[in-house]
C-alpha cells in the first residue's frame, strides 16, 4: 500500500536543531504527492569566535547526525535530504563521498548532500568554469568548500565567509547584506555564484539574482532538494525558485 499523502515519495529531511531555514525552504519546493519529514540533529547554539570554535561546532553536528538518521528511518522514507552543509565539504570530494556513504549505509536508502548537489547543479547548467561563493562560515571552513569545488573541476575566484557567531545568527543575515555580498562576488570573471550554509536564507534572492545577472546563482537548499527529486525521477517544474527547479 502506498502512503496516501506521500504517494510519490516520503523524504526524510535532516538538519541541525538550531536550523530554522531548511524546513520552510524545502516545503516551498515540495511537489504534490511528495512529503517531507523533518529530523533534527541535536546541537547546542555555541558562540563561535575563531576558526577552532567553528570546526568544533561542525564536528558536533557530524557526530550527532547518525542519531537523526536513525530517528527518521523509523517512518521508512524512500530517500534522505541532508540539510547541513559544512561537514559535507570537509575532506574534499573523497571526504564528502565518505560521509555520504556512512549515512547511506546506516539508512539503507540513498541521500543527497549539499556538497555533491552543488557540484551537480553547476554541471547541470553547463559551461560553468569559474565560481564565487558566500557562506556563514569561518575562513577555515571556506577553505574546505574551495577545496571541494576545485577538486570538482571549478576555479574559485572569490569567496566571502560571513563568520556568524551563533548557528541561530545565520538565519538573521538580512537580504540587504546578502545583496552587498552578491555584488562583491559577481564579475565578468565569474560564471556562477554559489551560496552554502543551509540556515542562510537565500532561495528567493538567488532566483532573483539569477534573472538579474543572467548567470547561475545557486542556493544550496534549492540544489539539494532538486538533486533529491531528480535522483528519484521526479521532474516536476516548479516556478519562481530559480532555473534548477523550473528548467533543469
Amino acid at each position: 500500500m502506498v502512503d496516501v499523502q506521500g504517494y510519490r515519495a516520503c523524504l526524510g529531511v535532516i538538519a541541525p536543531s538550531t536550523n530554522t531555514t531548511v524546513q520552510p525552504d524545502m516545503e516551498r519546493m515540495r511537489p504534490a504527492g511528495v512529503t517531507n519529514h523533518f529530523s533534527r540533529i541535536f546541537v547546542e547554539d555555541p558562540v563561535a569566535l575563531s576558526n577552532e570554535d567553528f570546526i568544533a561546532g561542525t564536528t558536533a553536528i557530524a557526530e550527532n547526525t547518525m542519531d537523526a538518521v536513525r530517528s527518521v528511518m523509523t517512518l521508512r522514507p524512500e530517500y534522505l535530504v541532508l540539510g547541513m552543509s559544512a561537514i559535507t565539504f570537509y575532506g574534499g570530494v573523497e571526504g564528502g563521498k565518505k560521509f555520504k556513504a556512512e549515512v547511506e549505509e546506516l539508512a539503507g536508502v540513498g541521500a543527497s548532500t549539499g556538497s555533491e548537489s552543488v557540484a551537480a547543479a553547476l554541471n547541470a547548467y553547463g559551461n560553468v568554469k569559474t565560481v564565487s561563493f558566500v557562506s556563514p562560515y569561518y575562513p577555515v571552513a571556506n577553505a574546505e568548500v574551495r577545496r571541494f569545488l576545485e577538486e570538482s573541476g571549478f576555479s574559485v575566484v572569490r569567496d566571502v565567509p560571513l563568520q556568524c557567531k551563533r548557528w541561530t545568527d545565520i538565519a538573521k543575515v538580512t537580504p540587504q547584506r546578502l545583496r552587498e555580498v552578491i555584488d562583491h562576488l559577481n564579475g565578468s570573471d565569474v560564471d556562477a555564484i554559489v551560496q552554502v550554509g543551509t540556515n542562510l536564507s537565500m532561495v528567493s534572492l538567488a532566483a532573483e539574482y539569477e534573472l538579474k545577472l543572467d548567470k547561475p546563482v545557486i542556493a544550496i537548499n534549492t540544489a539539494t532538494y532538486w538533486h533529491a527529486l531528480r535522483t528519484l525521477g521526479i521532474t516536476d517544474r516548479i516556478e519562481g525558485l530559480g532555473r534548477l527547479l523550473s528548467e533543469i
